[in-house]
């Protein structure tokens, strides 16, 4: 049975059980207490109610189920690029995005004892970000569904040769020592978060306001297919600021294209952009437009 480690337990049942008392102000994410999940939505929004769960699907799924009003999902790192199966996750929720939110990402090296550690447990993204420090310490690296929730298994065991990587919070929610701090290889690591919800934006919310919007094509099995899909943006004046290319299936016979764009439908560029795109691919779904949380470029 999937489930938190025993140390997160309690906590997450009493979120759980405040988050249902005033859904709409909960925000879903996947992973223990003390995740940078759990640190990205209490940025993001200071006054709602954290709802934790084990994975990224399970918390979309408490907003489309109604337990939550919102969903805060990591999608890319700086140093680390995608989060793994989000390309997937997310067109196939049927929510929308409706902001995004960049957090620095810090990593504190934590256990029960001094060491010498044999292993570290953490998150896939943060072993990788961490990868020069571990290996410069002969740690071997193991992945856990989360950071915090490497920190409370790391607690539940009890074993001084084990160790997690984990934000800070962790530690003292936890009870584990710090050993050492910002681990991480870069240190201007940052994390992209999205915020998704059942319903999308209105697209007069962007009117005098910068905006984003993120969706993903599939290009026709033909020469230069990709080209003419790129240039709906460029003949209209419209700037893409992410492009990434994923196969779904195994026929590996068409490509979709997760892109990011500047700008918002309703845009008179934006719509004739979209109108030569969907003559162009195979079909278009467009997956939010929101406010830009930062400048591009």
């Amino acid at each position: 049975m999937r489930t938190f480690a025993r140390p997160a337990i309690e906590m997450v049942d009493t979120m759980r059980q405040i988050a249902a008392s005033d859904p709409e102000r909960a925000i879903a994410f996947g992973g223990a207490p003390g995740s940078n999940s759990h640190q990205a939505a209490m940025q993001f929004d200071p006054d709602c109610l954290p709802l934790p769960y084990l994975g990224f699907e399970d918390a979309l799924d408490a907003v489309k189920q109604g337990r939550a009003g919102c969903a805060m999902i990591p999608i890319e790192n700086s140093q680390h690029g995608r989060v793994s199966d989000i390309h997937f996750l997310l067109p196939d929720s049927g929510l929308s995005i409706v902001a995004e939110h960049f957090m620095r990402i810090t990593h504190a090296l934590m256990a029960t004892g001094p060491g010498p550690f044999e292993a570290a447990y953490s998150h896939p993204q943060a072993l990788g970000q961490s990868r020069e420090y571990l290996q410069k310490h002969g740690i071997v690296a193991l992945a856990h569904a989360d950071t915090a929730g490497a920190a409370a298994y790391v607690a539940e065991m009890q074993d001084p040769k084990f160790c997690a990587l984990a934000p800070p919070m962790a530690a003292q929610l936890y009870g584990l020592d710090i050993i050492e701090e910002a681990v991480e290889d870069a240190h201007d690591n940052t994390t992209r978060f999205v915020v998704l919800a059942n319903q999308a934006l209105d697209h007069a919310a962007f009117d005098g306001v910068q905006a984003m919007t993120t969706l993903i094509f599939e290009v026709k099995n033909i020469p230069a297919a990709l080209y003419k899909a790129l240039g709906c943006f460029a003949t209209n004046g419209v700037n893409m600021t992410k492009l990434e290319s994923y196969q779904k299936g195994a026929s590996f016979a068409a490509t979709r294209f997760y892109a990011d764009i500047e700008g918002a439908p309703g845009d008179p560029r934006v719509d004739a952009a979209l109108d030569e795109l969907e003559f162009q691919t195979n079909g278009v779904r467009l997956l939010g437009s929101y406010a830009q949380a930062r400048k591009r470029g």
